[in-house]
């Protein structure tokens, strides 16, 4: 049974966080979370954070063998965006886009 925690809204750019998001998945949540404290990113912080709430809920709900919990999904989608309007040359202006990202995690 897999065991599921997600980050709506988390204030990162999705893109920022995917590569990190590869370093876990299929690992041993153990080796996850130790893959994760060395990366100096701050998507390295939120991802740590997720895979530790999803390990909670294993524990939770009672599932048997923590010690062998595996990261089997870690997905990244984009979330919605704050849309900032800069004053450019000429009387134009450009969209700044402050992007947001939902990560979801499963462990099994």
């Amino acid at each position: 049974m897999a065991y599921r925690a997600t980050h709506k809204h988390a204030r990162i750019s999705a893109t920022k966080v995917r590569p990190l998001a590869d370093l876990v998945r299929g690992k041993r949540v153990d080796d996850a979370l130790a893959i994760l404290r060395f990366q100096p990113h701050r998507g390295a912080r939120m991802l740590e954070k997720v895979i530790k709430s999803a390990f909670s809920n294993a524990e939770d709900r009672g599932a048997p063998n923590r010690g062998g919990l595996k990261v089997i999904e870690v997905k990244v989608d984009g979330g919605p965006m704050f849309k900032r309007v800069r004053p450019r040359s000429r009387g134009m202006a450009h969209v700044i886009k402050k992007r947001f990202a939902h990560i979801s995690v499963a462990v099994e």
